[in-house]
């Protein structure tokens, strides 16, 4: 009866605000926003993608590497450390990495005591009209990592990484309890008549259920206008962040246009007794699984 009774409760967050190009601005945003979670109850807050500035990567442009930063003694998540300490909470920063010649899209990972538990570099590389990251971030060279923080292990992963169920399912097998994705995604430049936010929340969500844990989504808001070497590219971006509970379902949700933090409260142990029963991690058969290290599906 004693382990019957058992729980381990979390709540966790999910910011959405629209960016300047200015990045005390939008730290302090960001900042005020993970206070008004923390008086909401929540332990683990998500900020978007890319939070500093405007999402640069409508244009190939040399002058935008000077918005990368060496990871040790970033400004940013130094603040963020700060913060983390003062109100006991955990919080993924997304920041624009220098690692000497070499550059990525990556995430801290910040406890809830301040410490820096390490870094998660973007492993999907986007390139497409309005999306041209390939111009500036390197593949992740991390892998797929897990942080074990006060209040849960986690798997953080970076935005065109949730498309890709072969992310999700790596995180959970070694042990994530949550998903995270920050993201920057919206309009596309070159088909206004393009929207993909129903597909990408059914695509996360379905990670959610074919993984039974609760993932949590984040992802800016707002019109935002880059100089690029073909004129002016705008993309407004959608937000509709939301958290979706262990069988996919949506919990809690923002629309397209407002700031918006959201939280949900999820009992991980019984959320872990449900997904033991469920059977998918059970019945895996990896041994039939090789077609997937290869491009073409031949072996």
């Amino acid at each position: 009866m004693e382990m019957e009774g058992r729980r381990r409760e979390v709540v966790v967050s999910s910011l959405q605000f629209a960016c300047s190009d200015d990045i005390s601005t939008n730290v302090a945003t960001a900042e005020r926003l993970v206070r008004e979670a923390h008086a909401k109850g929540a332990n683990i807050v998500l900020i978007q993608e890319l939070f500093e500035g405007f999402y640069f990567c409508q244009a190939q442009r040399e002058d935008f590497f000077q918005r990368a930063k060496p990871y040790k003694n970033h400004p940013t998540i130094s603040r963020m450390q700060n913060l983390a300490k003062e109100l006991g909470v955990v919080i993924p920063v997304s920041f624009f990495e220098e690692a000497n010649n070499a550059h990525y899209n990556s995430i801290a990972i910040i406890d809830a005591d301040g410490t820096d538990l390490g870094i998660y570099r973007k492993s999907h590389i986007p390139d497409g009209p309005g999306y041209q990251e390939k111009f500036y971030f390197n593949p992740g060279d991390t892998g797929f990592k897990v942080f074990q923080t006060k209040f849960a292990k986690i798997g953080v992963a970076i935005c065109w990484d949730q498309w890709f169920p072969e992310a999700a399912r790596a995180m959970v097998l070694q042990g994530a309890e949550i998903l995270f994705y920050p993201t920057a995604i919206g309009s596309e430049p070159q088909d206004q008549g393009l929207d993909s936010r129903d597909h990408w929340r059914r695509v996360m969500q379905g990670h959610a259920g074919a993984n039974v844990v609760p993932l949590v989504a984040s992802n800016r808001i707002g019109k935002e206008i880059i100089e690029t070497e073909h004129g002016p590219s705008q993309i407004t971006f959608y937000g509709t962040s939301f958290i979706a509970g262990p069988t996919g379902e949506i919990v809690a949700e923002a629309d397209d246009k407002s700031e918006a933090v959201l939280v949900a409260q999820f009992d991980l142990e019984k959320i872990k007794s449900k997904r033991q029963s469920w059977g998918v991690f059970r019945d895996r058969r990896p041994d039939l699984y090789k077609v997937l290290l290869t491009m073409d599906g031949n072996l």
